[in-house]
């Protein structure tokens, strides 16, 4: 009996992660949230954890429904996603700390259930405080286009007071970030 195997070269089938090591894309799944290098002296890993993120993963896992339907609503994308969303997130990550983040197009692999898949240098809570603070600052440079000094001066104000790694911290406890079923509670 002939052995099932993963369409593709080995090869092709292997992503670097930022502290070198590699991995099979296949060993990512779609609840994945997190991938821990496994380490040790004999071991061609950092031994650190690794954010992973992949473009079905919603970008409410980041941010409440109300503030992702206002970015939807706000931001025009001139790509193939159709509206804002989590690859546009990822990209400003990768702009901002390109060294820290990669990406493998599984677009053409039917066996993964993903297209895109971005790990990072970062473990999932500080990738979620960087979004977090990169669209913050997204935020702060519209505002700052605004003809409406009150509004200004209001969302300024607001942002003194926001503490990002609070807002994370609260918001992953919201959305049972203990495991890899990321659901609203």
């Amino acid at each position: 009996m002939a052995t099932p195997r993963v369409p593709g070269p080995e090869d092709e089938r292997q992503l670097e992660l930022p502290c070198g090591a590699t991995i099979d894309p296949h060993e990512i799944d779609l609840g994945m949230r997190e991938f821990t290098c496994p380490g040790g002296p004999d071991a061609d890993s950092c031994g650190e954890t690794h954010a992973v993120v992949t473009d079905v993963h919603p970008p409410s896992r980041f941010f409440p429904e109300s503030l992702v339907t206002i970015l939807q609503e706000t931001i025009d994308t001139e790509d193939d996603f159709g509206e804002f969303g989590t690859p546009h997130l990822m990209g400003v990550v990768l702009e901002e700390f390109p060294e820290k983040v990669v990406t493998h197009d599984a677009s053409d692999d039917g066996a993964v259930g993903y297209s895109m898949v971005w790990v990072t240098d970062f473990d999932a809570r500080r990738l979620h405080e960087i979004i977090v603070e990169l669209v913050v600052e997204l935020m702060e440079h519209a505002i700052s286009h605004a003809e409406d000094d009150t509004a200004v001066s209001e969302f300024e104000s607001q942002m003194l007071e926001f503490d990002v790694s609070e807002f994370v911290e609260q918001y992953r406890q919201q959305r049972d970030f203990e495991s890899e079923h990321d659901r609203a509670l």
